[in-house]
């Protein structure tokens, strides 16, 4: 198949890797994992679903729901049948929701669970063009216009027989100038604004990302962001471009736990988790004794020699090498360690990083690349390279982007 549209490059991806790891997540106590094949058995049971409950090419779809592995399944699924996905945050209050819904003329929405439908509840009688309400987690419903997440994936096993062709040709009909997704940015004015994304938007954007060369389809990435927003939307379809596997964080408050139990190679954050972590090992140091200080000192004097060397492109003469072993070893693999022991790099966006927090990691071993997007660029302007980096700033345009500096 022709790669023109995200549902395109999922459907090829499905075919390309299909027993390989595609999602883990966590149920329970365990983590679980999906392989591609079985990942889009899921989508095509919940796209045929959509296509049995009535959506039409274009339809909108609402997503109300925290960043997990059925919110990138439905994605999908909307996708694949030719619809429109539009995002909610899910801290959104009833009256934003109903705002979103009607603004975007949404027929359908995706919930994550009891406590949205109930937001969703409240504001029903204002939805007028609303048609279904789906719940992803186990929920015992008599309402005849909300549905299970199973049940809609029973309906499109069920309707998969008479519908194959219709969803075929929603997936290879689907056009690279067609909208995939109406994203709703807060605004400084007013109320939300929604910004309208192509597909060719998007392919575009994983075009450039791919000509860096920086992930492959070996990669892990650990997802924790919200897919709400842009930032989080496009490492979602950066992992499917390059076939990787994602793990799914099971919240904000669990994500350094996480980090240990699924070691991604991968990892997009913002500042205030970098910050965070910073906050906690300077802590510690002061907290330790004075032998313990003295230690981590030197480590840290090693590191930033070492840094300063690779940042300029220079070789590590055998002594400093020799010292950043032990240091390593002393210091900085415990930091390594509660970021999963196999990082690579770490992407940091949405708002500016701390000179001195970059700094510090990259003594420590750990290279954060700052970049810079907009929601209207779909999303990603710039980024630094493993290869190419300079702490402090947001990197080079990628291939295919032209920026210019304002005057002033």
């Amino acid at each position: 198949m022709v790669e023109k549209t995200l549902a395109q490059m999922f459907w090829n991806r499905v075919e390309r890797y299909g027993d390989t790891p595609a999602q883990i997540f966590k149920r329970g106590e365990m983590w679980e994992t999906l392989t591609w094949r079985q990942y889009g058995e899921i989508v095509r049971e919940l796209a045929m679903g959509l296509l049995a409950l009535g959506r039409k090419k274009g339809d909108a779809v609402a997503l109300l729901a925290q960043s997990r592995a059925e919110w990138v399944q439905a994605d999908f699924s909307i996708l694949s049948a030719g619809c429109v996905t539009v995002p909610i945050y899910p801290s959104y209050v009833p009256e934003q929701i109903a705002y979103i819904v009607n603004d975007s003329d949404a027929r359908t929405i995706i919930v994550e669970n009891a406590a949205q439908l109930a937001k969703v509840g409240e504001v029903r009688g204002k939805m007028d063009r609303l048609e279904q309400v789906i719940v992803m987690e186990e929920y015992e419903t008599r309402e005849p216009s909300v549905y299970t997440w199973q049940s809609l994936r029973r309906m499109g096993r069920e309707s998969a027989e008479r519908l194959k062709g219709e969803f075929a040709g929603r997936v290879t009909g689907t056009k690279p100038d067609d909208v995939a997704t109406l994203v709703y940015t807060s605004g400084t004015t007013g109320p939300p604004k929604g910004v309208v994304q192509t597909n060719d938007n998007h392919m575009a954007m994983m075009r450039a990302i791919a000509e860096t060369g920086t992930i492959t389809s070996e990669d892990v990435d650990l997802l924790f962001l919200p897919l709400a927003h842009s930032y989080a939307r496009c490492e979602e379809y950066f992992t499917i471009y390059h076939g990787c596997a994602t793990a799914f964080a099971e919240n904000l408050d669990k994500v350094g736990e996480n980090l240990r139990e699924t070691h991604p190679t991968v990892l997009c954050g913002v500042p205030r988790v970098f910050e965070k972590v910073y906050g906690k090992i300077l802590a510690g140091v002061e907290g330790g004794s004075p032998i313990k200080k003295k230690i981590f000192h030197w480590a840290l004097g090693v590191g930033r020699q070492v840094s300063r060397l690779q940042q300029a492109g220079k070789p590590i003469p055998g002594g400093l090498g020799f010292k950043r072993r032990i240091a390593n070893k002393l210091v900085f693999h415990k930091l390594h360690e509660a970021l999963g022991g196999r990082l690579r790099f770490a992407v940091s966006g949405g708002a500016p990083l701390s000179k001195e927090i970059a700094e510090f990691f990259h003594a420590a071993g750990i290279l954060i690349l700052e970049g810079y997007g907009l929601t209207e660029t779909c999303p990603s302007i710039s980024v630094n390279r493993p290869e190419r980096y300079k702490f402090g700033t947001v990197g080079i345009p990628y291939p295919g982007v032209e920026v210019r500096i304002a005057s002033d």
